[in-house]
Protein backbone atom coordinates (compact mmCIF):
# COMPACT_ATOMS: atom_id res chain seq x y z
CA UNK A 1 0.00 0.00 0.00
CA UNK A 2 1.43 3.38 -1.33
CA UNK A 3 1.89 5.77 1.43
CA UNK A 4 -0.77 9.11 1.63
CA UNK A 5 0.26 11.99 0.00
CA UNK A 6 0.17 15.06 1.93
CA UNK A 7 -0.19 18.17 0.47
CA UNK A 8 -1.93 19.98 2.81
CA UNK A 9 -2.79 19.68 6.89
CA UNK A 10 -5.66 21.78 7.93
CA UNK A 11 -7.43 21.81 11.54
CA UNK A 12 -7.33 24.23 14.49
CA UNK A 13 -3.92 25.67 16.30
CA UNK A 14 -2.24 26.12 19.58
CA UNK A 15 0.47 28.10 19.96
CA UNK A 16 3.33 27.11 22.73
CA UNK A 17 5.85 30.28 22.85
CA UNK A 18 9.65 30.21 23.48
CA UNK A 19 13.04 29.59 21.65
CA UNK A 20 14.88 26.87 21.68
CA UNK A 21 12.55 24.13 22.93
CA UNK A 22 14.56 21.35 23.45
CA UNK A 23 13.53 17.66 23.09
CA UNK A 24 13.67 16.91 26.44
CA UNK A 25 11.02 19.31 27.47
CA UNK A 26 8.70 18.17 24.46
CA UNK A 27 9.06 14.17 25.83
CA UNK A 28 11.39 14.15 29.41
CA UNK A 29 14.15 11.48 29.31
CA UNK A 30 11.97 9.48 32.01
CA UNK A 31 9.30 8.35 29.63
CA UNK A 32 11.44 7.11 27.17
CA UNK A 33 11.79 3.63 28.49
CA UNK A 34 9.19 2.24 26.62
CA UNK A 35 8.77 -0.63 24.50
CA UNK A 36 6.87 0.88 21.88
CA UNK A 37 5.75 4.95 21.09
CA UNK A 38 2.13 4.03 21.72
CA UNK A 39 1.54 5.84 25.02
CA UNK A 40 3.44 8.97 24.64
CA UNK A 41 1.54 11.41 23.60
CA UNK A 42 0.25 11.92 27.39
CA UNK A 43 3.63 13.01 28.65
CA UNK A 44 4.15 15.37 25.53
CA UNK A 45 5.59 18.43 27.38
CA UNK A 46 4.69 16.66 30.61
CA UNK A 47 6.88 18.76 33.06
CA UNK A 48 5.82 22.16 31.66
CA UNK A 49 1.97 20.94 31.38
CA UNK A 50 2.05 18.99 35.08
CA UNK A 51 3.08 19.50 38.63
CA UNK A 52 4.23 16.69 40.23
CA UNK A 53 1.04 14.78 41.69
CA UNK A 54 0.06 14.88 37.84
CA UNK A 55 -2.19 18.02 38.37
CA UNK A 56 -2.25 20.23 35.25
CA UNK A 57 -0.26 23.84 35.67
CA UNK A 58 -1.21 26.82 33.96
CA UNK A 59 0.11 25.79 30.28
CA UNK A 60 -1.95 26.46 26.39
CA UNK A 61 -1.88 22.31 26.05
CA UNK A 62 -4.16 22.18 29.13
CA UNK A 63 -6.66 24.85 27.87
CA UNK A 64 -9.95 23.05 26.78
CA UNK A 65 -10.50 25.52 24.15
CA UNK A 66 -7.39 24.46 22.94
CA UNK A 67 -8.29 21.01 23.07
CA UNK A 68 -7.92 18.46 19.41
CA UNK A 69 -5.90 20.98 18.30
CA UNK A 70 -3.46 19.35 15.37
CA UNK A 71 -1.25 22.52 14.38
CA UNK A 72 1.47 23.69 16.88
CA UNK A 73 2.91 27.12 16.89
CA UNK A 74 6.42 27.40 18.05
CA UNK A 75 9.36 30.06 17.90
CA UNK A 76 13.06 29.36 16.26
CA UNK A 77 15.33 26.34 17.12
CA UNK A 78 12.09 23.99 17.73
CA UNK A 79 13.28 20.93 18.75
CA UNK A 80 16.70 21.52 19.41
CA UNK A 81 19.18 19.24 21.87
CA UNK A 82 18.98 15.59 21.81
CA UNK A 83 18.16 13.49 18.77
CA UNK A 84 15.13 11.54 20.44
CA UNK A 85 12.88 9.86 17.93
CA UNK A 86 10.42 10.12 20.93
CA UNK A 87 9.81 13.96 20.45
CA UNK A 88 8.08 13.64 17.50
CA UNK A 89 6.72 10.56 18.00
CA UNK A 90 5.28 12.11 21.35
CA UNK A 91 3.71 15.22 19.14
CA UNK A 92 1.94 12.57 16.71
CA UNK A 93 0.80 11.11 19.42
CA UNK A 94 -0.43 13.96 21.06
CA UNK A 95 -2.66 14.92 17.75
CA UNK A 96 -0.16 17.44 15.81
CA UNK A 97 -0.03 16.65 12.27
CA UNK A 98 2.05 19.93 11.48
CA UNK A 99 4.22 22.31 13.01
CA UNK A 100 4.84 25.60 11.84
CA UNK A 101 7.50 27.68 13.87
CA UNK A 102 10.66 30.06 12.90
CA UNK A 103 13.22 27.81 12.36
CA UNK A 104 13.70 23.62 13.15
CA UNK A 105 17.02 21.84 14.83
CA UNK A 106 17.37 19.45 11.60
CA UNK A 107 17.23 16.06 13.48
CA UNK A 108 13.87 16.89 14.80
CA UNK A 109 13.12 17.73 11.57
CA UNK A 110 13.89 14.65 9.62
CA UNK A 111 12.60 12.38 12.06
CA UNK A 112 9.10 14.43 12.09
CA UNK A 113 9.38 14.05 8.21
CA UNK A 114 9.62 10.52 8.47
CA UNK A 115 6.45 10.55 10.75
CA UNK A 116 4.36 12.47 7.70
CA UNK A 117 4.88 15.49 9.99
CA UNK A 118 5.09 18.81 7.87
CA UNK A 119 7.49 21.27 9.63
CA UNK A 120 7.04 24.80 8.05
CA UNK A 121 8.83 27.85 8.97
CA UNK A 122 6.98 31.29 8.93
CA UNK A 123 8.58 34.39 9.78
CA UNK A 124 8.19 35.26 13.63
CA UNK A 125 5.33 38.29 12.67
CA UNK A 126 3.41 35.90 10.74
CA UNK A 127 3.81 33.37 13.52
CA UNK A 128 2.67 36.11 16.10
CA UNK A 129 -0.19 37.37 14.06
CA UNK A 130 -1.52 33.76 13.45
CA UNK A 131 -1.23 32.81 17.09
CA UNK A 132 -3.76 36.34 18.26
CA UNK A 133 -5.90 35.26 15.94
CA UNK A 134 -5.87 31.56 17.07
CA UNK A 135 -6.02 33.17 21.20
CA UNK A 136 -9.21 35.13 19.45
CA UNK A 137 -10.95 32.51 18.15
CA UNK A 138 -9.23 28.91 19.08
CA UNK A 139 -11.71 27.31 16.90
CA UNK A 140 -10.42 29.26 13.62
CA UNK A 141 -9.14 26.71 10.53
CA UNK A 142 -5.49 26.76 9.41
CA UNK A 143 -4.14 25.53 6.81
CA UNK A 144 -0.88 24.32 5.88
CA UNK A 145 -0.79 24.03 1.96
CA UNK A 146 2.34 22.57 1.06
CA UNK A 147 1.67 22.70 -2.64
CA UNK A 148 0.91 26.31 -3.00
CA UNK A 149 3.15 26.71 0.37
CA UNK A 150 1.13 28.98 1.99
CA UNK A 151 -0.18 29.49 5.22
CA UNK A 152 -4.05 30.68 5.21
CA UNK A 153 -6.89 31.43 8.19
CA UNK A 154 -9.47 33.02 8.04
CA UNK A 155 -9.33 35.96 5.30
CA UNK A 156 -5.14 35.59 5.93
CA UNK A 157 -2.63 34.04 3.48
CA UNK A 158 0.94 33.74 4.45
CA UNK A 159 4.04 31.98 2.85
CA UNK A 160 5.58 29.56 4.26
CA UNK A 161 8.94 27.35 3.51
CA UNK A 162 10.28 24.51 4.57
CA UNK A 163 12.94 22.11 2.56
CA UNK A 164 12.47 20.91 -0.67
CA UNK A 165 13.12 16.99 -0.37
CA UNK A 166 10.87 17.16 2.64
CA UNK A 167 8.12 18.91 0.43
CA UNK A 168 8.84 16.91 -2.30
CA UNK A 169 8.69 13.63 -0.33
CA UNK A 170 5.43 14.61 1.67
CA UNK A 171 3.75 15.31 -1.46
CA UNK A 172 4.94 12.52 -3.19
CA UNK A 173 4.08 10.30 -0.75
CA UNK A 174 7.17 9.23 0.14
CA UNK A 175 7.81 10.30 3.05
CA UNK A 176 8.54 6.73 4.63
CA UNK A 177 11.97 5.18 3.87
CA UNK A 178 10.94 2.22 5.81
CA UNK A 179 7.59 1.60 4.68
CA UNK A 180 9.09 2.00 1.08
CA UNK A 181 11.64 -0.85 1.75
CA UNK A 182 8.80 -2.79 2.84
CA UNK A 183 6.45 -2.09 0.13
CA UNK A 184 8.96 -3.76 -1.83
CA UNK A 185 9.78 -6.79 0.00
CA UNK A 186 8.07 -8.88 -2.56
CA UNK A 187 10.19 -7.51 -5.36
CA UNK A 188 13.46 -8.06 -2.88
CA UNK A 189 12.77 -11.30 -2.28
CA UNK A 190 12.53 -11.98 -5.99
CA UNK A 191 15.66 -10.38 -6.89
CA UNK A 192 17.32 -12.69 -4.69
CA UNK A 193 16.34 -15.48 -5.67
CA UNK A 194 17.00 -14.64 -9.26
CA UNK A 195 20.95 -14.01 -8.20
CA UNK A 196 20.92 -17.32 -5.99
CA UNK A 197 21.45 -16.02 -2.49
CA UNK A 198 18.18 -17.80 -1.47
Amino acid sequence: MALAKITQVSGRAVFVPGAGVDTDRIIPARFMKCVTFDGLGEYAFYDVRKNEDGSDKPHPLNEPRFKGASILLAGSNFGCGSSREHAPQALYRFGFRAIIAESFAEIFFGNCTTLGIPCVIATSDDIKALAAAVDADPGIEVTVDLVSERLTYGDKSVPLTTIDTARDALITGHWDAIAELLEGKDDVAAKMKELGWV
